[in-house]
């Protein structure tokens, strides 16, 4: 039995310490059991908003916390697209368990590569993640380029006050990496980027989670009052509501990895629907239904497939953006178009809780909510494609 975070689980047989041995760690078989235990859990989690610590449990036994860190900064040095297979394999089985990891494998992935091609002073932080096995939390949805909170200056520092919503798998996560606006920079309103312990003075989580679905993610707000940030813990600095290098970076690798999930909570909703019909030789209708429900879901992994192929190759920028934030809009759509499919394909079995498509529904609509949202991004797009100003 292995004992992580206070939960005594069987040890997962497949993680970094293959690696040691000179074998090439089997990311999906970490995530095959992971999310075989993830299923099982889920309805449990969802009826009763409760984290989904148990799978967070196995994922940093299985070493996926720390497998998109480079190897030669004590990593696992997965392959991206990996990591986003093993998203959408446990998104198949709980979307909560496998959205909440997506949150901290983008900090990662972005770090990750900012240090590879930009030479980004980011391999402090990557090293940390390696070396203590820390969880990472993000803000960024909640923030995006507005940021908010307020930073005042003071010395040696800043003193940070705040509150974030949507910090997913606050109740298990190490470092809570943000931002908030200093008012007062002499170039105008200023964002600065920095991460704090979650244990830190002033650092205070707000059980806030009670939502529609992906109720197991933990995310809560967390409140930050004068906490105390030093000058050497800013990691960035960009001018408040405007497209920035960064920014562009973010758009390019966190989206699909976050989509992942979501495609992969259709993927689990159309297998079940198609095993539920399968029977069902005298409707004439069903095979209509599960065409478009096919061509729904198709929509979601190809625009998918799209992304991650860019996060792969692709320079950020705004042409880059703009087809990150294409890719998920049309995950989102095809997604839920998928979903809702599935759920007349079941028929009434479907309006059932215990049958678990109508979690699946719940679950999915959250991909209407992160950034951009679909007018904002058609806008962008737009002004890409015009070759106008995308700070306009």
């Amino acid at each position: 039995m292995s004992i992580t975070n206070g939960l005594a689980l069987p040890a997962l047989e497949c993680g970094l310490a293959e690696a040691a041995e000179g074998g090439a760690v089997d990311w999906m078989a970490a995530a095959e059991r992971v999310a075989a235990e993830a299923e099982i859990e889920a309805a449990a989690h969802d009826e009763t908003d409760r984290f989904v610590a148990e799978g967070y449990s196995r994922l940093k036994a299985a070493g996926l916390f720390k497998a998109l860190v480079p190897v030669e900064l004590g990593g696992g040095g997965a392959d991206y697209r990996d990591i986003a297979g093993c998203i959408r394999r446990i998104g198949v089985a709980c979307g909560s368990t496998a959205l909440a990891f997506s949150m901290h494998c983008h900090l990662v992935a972005v770090a990750a590569w900012r240090w590879r091609h930009q030479g980004a002073p980011t391999d402090g932080l990557l090293k940390r993640v390696a070396n203590e096995d820390l969880v990472l939390v993000s803000s960024g949805g909640s923030d995006w380029l507005p940021s908010g909170g307020t930073a005042v200056k003071v010395g040696g520092g800043y003193r940070i006050t705040a509150r974030k919503p949507f910090s997913s798998g606050s109740p298990f996560g190490d470092l809570l990496v943000t931002s908030a606006v200093d008012e007062t920079a002499e170039d105008g309103p200023t964002v600065l980027h920095f991460a704090v312990p979650i244990e830190a003075p002033g650092v205070r989580r707000i059980d806030t989670w009670r939502t529609l679905g992906m109720r197991g993610t933990g995310s809560h707000d967390i409140l930050l009052e004068g906490v105390f940030v030093p000058d050497a813990a800013i990691s960035g600095r960009r001018p408040q509501g405007k497209w920035h290098p960064l920014f562009h970076a973010i758009a390019m690798l966190a989206f699909p990895l976050i989509y992942s999930t979501y495609v992969g909570v259709a993927e689990g909703a159309r297998r079940q629907a198609i095993a539920a019909a399968r029977g069902r030789t005298g409707d004439p209708h069903l095979p209509y239904l599960v065409g478009e429900m096919e061509n729904a879901f198709a929509l979601a992994e190809m625009a998918l497939d799209r992304m991650i192929a860019d996060a792969a190759t692709a320079v950020p920028g705004p042409e880059t953006t703009s087809r990150a934030m294409i890719g998920r809009t049309l995950v989102a759509q095809g997604a839920i178009a998928a979903v809702e499919k599935a759920m007349e394909v079941a028929g009434g079995p479907g309006f059932y809780r215990a049958f678990g498509l109508e979690r699946a529904w719940r679950d999915v609509q959250g991909a209407r909510y992160h950034p951009l949202q679909e007018k904002p991004q058609a806008a962008l797009s737009g002004r890409v494609a015009l070759g106008w100003d995308i700070d306009g």
